[in-house]
């Protein structure tokens, strides 16, 4: 006879690191229930971590035991190890299929994957029926659950043995109908870097709501070892990494360089194991600074790195890291251009100020709008593109930093030809701080993000756009 109630321990045998378990095991009149594998719980008691999460056993003594119809927050992967069992599943996910059912009788030779979110049921069709599921995430009373009544008529579930004639709990009669039920919400995706400007470009675009959660630097420490356990990361299928530390030149100090490599190489690091650990999305935005500028033509994603200065070098950093997490997407920009000062804000202004300036018209490449990748973020997650690395940046003719300038003197009704072009060494022969390297060439091809479907803006079309906005 199975012994219920015992507690959770581990006991060495003659043979090193063979250990025996006696494990708790939950019985009534329906069977019994134990948690075959509970990571949290087993490895604290003394079983080395191997790898898994958990995995769950569900024995039924009687022909007709019937479980109640819940959804849990996590996914689960079902299997028969003896018996035979009729499965009914409810989509209890907010959504268009919400309600809908599928029904299948599950034995050894067919196992059934039920995604997060979707209500599951069984009848056991033979005696001594015994099923097991493996899920990805441990129990926890602070999760939330959807549970639906078994016999409400609107999902019409045909069970093989009415309910009347079988074993059920009184819980499971009392779970409320599907009319009453509040859908389950999708996984949630995290912004970091909310406050800058490209997390303002993404709040703009996916609006306020319980799914997005936006964290600034008054919100989220990324360097405090607690970070990894901050949140119950389950709950999230992605994080946007929309923080980077882009003071280029300032990078080129002892104190600059300590904070580049804190924010765009530690703080990276830390959102990958927490991404690679729970399974979770991590899309990380780059720069055309890992690039030296010297290639003949525009970089593609595969281009070896050549970083020139450190803040090059931290991205390239980053970019390394964030290719070890199995769902990562890494978008390279260049010239970002956002909410608050900026390039092209500054020359309109001075162009309203009679002001003539000088501007570099030896380093080539393209405006990148933070709206415009903020839709490519949408696009990329929504379309399931396959990970990787992506370039993101305006399309059109490459231009120079001079050839820009012109295009807004003229966009705010100014004489073009009052910007005058010169060498970056020319432009930086005064300066009496640190000036860090720059491409010459910051062209990015954008074919493989096309190929996906996802055109960007034309850099003159997108200047005309932000200046006529004000």
């Amino acid at each position: 006879m199975t012994e219920f109630g015992k507690s959770l321990s581990f006991t060495e045998t003659t043979i090193p690191g063979l250990l025996i378990a006696e494990l708790p095991v939950h019985g009534d009149s329906r069977g019994w229930f134990k948690e075959n594998w509970q990571r949290e719980k087993m490895v604290a008691a003394g079983l080395p971590d191997f790898g898994p999460v958990q995995n769950n056993i569900s024995f039924n003594d009687e022909i007709g035991t019937t479980r109640g119809i819940h959804a849990e927050p996590w996914d689960k992967w079902v299997s028969v190890a003896t018996g035979r069992i009729f499965g009914a599943w409810v989509d209890l996910r907010e959504g268009p299929t919400f309600g809908a059912v599928f029904t299948a009788e599950i034995d050894p030779s067919r196992a059934i994957f039920v995604p997060r979110g979707v209500g599951n049921s069984y009848q056991t069709l033979e005696s001594d029926t015994a099923y097991a599921y493996l899920v990805n995430d441990h129990w926890s009373a602070d999760a939330e659950y959807s549970f639906l009544n078994l016999a409400d008529e609107t999902v019409a579930i045909q069970w093989p043995i009415p309910l009347s004639e079988v074993e059920i709990s009184a819980k499971d009669l009392a779970h409320p109908r599907l009319a009453d039920v509040t859908p389950i919400p999708p996984k949630k995706t995290l912004i970091v870097g909310a406050n800058g400007q490209l997390g303002l470009a993404l709040r703009d675009l996916f609006g306020d709501s319980p799914r997005y959660d936006y964290a600034g630097r008054d919100s989220i420490d990324l360097a405090d070892p607690a970070f990894v356990s901050s949140r119950r990361w389950r709950d999230y299928d992605t994080i946007v990494n929309a923080a980077a530390y882009t003071a280029v030149d300032l990078a080129e100090t002892p104190d600059g360089r300590e904070d580049a490599w804190a924010s765009n190489v530690t703080g990276v690091a830390a959102l990958a194991r927490v991404a690679a650990a729970h399974g979770i999305t991590l899309v990380h935005v780059s720069s055309d600074y890992v690039f030296d500028g010297t290639k003949d033509g525009a970089y593609v994603e595969d281009d070896a790195l050549r970083p020139l200065g450190v803040y090059g070098q931290t991205k390239a950093a980053g970019d390394a890291i964030v290719s070890t997490v199995p769902r990562h997407y890494i978008l390279r920009t260049s010239w970002v251009i956002g909410e608050g000062k900026n390039f092209v804000s500054t020359m309109a202004s001075l162009a309203e100020r009679g002001i003539d300036p000088k501007v570099v018209d030896d380093q080539v490449g393209r405006l990148t709008f933070t709206d415009d990748i903020a839709r490519a973020v949408s696009h990329l997650l929504g379309a399931g593109a396959a990970y990787g690395v992506y370039n993101v940046t305006g399309s059109g003719e490459p231009l120079s930093w001079a050839d820009v300038a012109r295009r807004v003197y003229a966009l705010v009704g100014s004489d073009p030809s009052r910007v005058t072009g010169v060498s970056t060494e020319d432009y930086f022969a005064s300066a009496t701080t640190p000036i860090a390297p720059r491409p010459r060439n910051s062209t990015l091809d954008l074919t493989k993000l096309g190929a996906t479907g996802y055109v960007t803006e034309d850099v003159v079309d997108g200047l005309e756009r932000y200046l006529a906005r004000g």
